[in-house]
């Protein structure tokens, strides 16, 4: 398995800077800032690339695992609300809550979410 690489740049101080982040296969860069990040400003932030990344490791995971029990998903769309909090003198992501709804022929509800339930302990994210 290949090293994944991503790389972030930030010029000036932390309120009045910014900066980019990319990733290494260069499918994506964003701007980013302190307004971004901490406010409703433009741009992306660390927080919001995490709940994506978390979001695509789960998709990949149970549309996997969904495979593998039989049942071939049409498509999968997994959400992810990333929680960003102050805890004592510094800020932590205090969760990750994930909403997947998917399209897969021939599942019933329990099944569907307990093969959610075993894909998230595959997840490596």
């Amino acid at each position: 398995m290949p090293v994944r690489t991503a790389e972030a740049r930030w010029q000036r101080s932390l309120q009045d800077g910014s900066g980019t982040m990319q990733v290494g296969s260069g499918a994506f860069e964003g701007r980013y800032s302190f307004a971004s990040r901490m406010e409703n400003g433009t741009g992306t932030n660390p927080e919001e690339l995490i709940g994506a990344a978390e979001a695509g490791c789960f998709s990949m995971a149970f549309a996997n695992a969904l495979s593998e029990a039989g049942h071939t998903p049409q498509e999968i769309r997994t959400s992810a609300k990333v929680h960003f909090d102050k805890i004592d003198k510094g800020w932590t992501i205090t969760q990750i809550e994930l909403s997947t709804e998917g399209s897969v022929p021939g599942i019933d509800e329990a099944t569907f979410k307990r093969i959610a339930e075993d894909a998230k302990k595959t997840c490596p994210v």
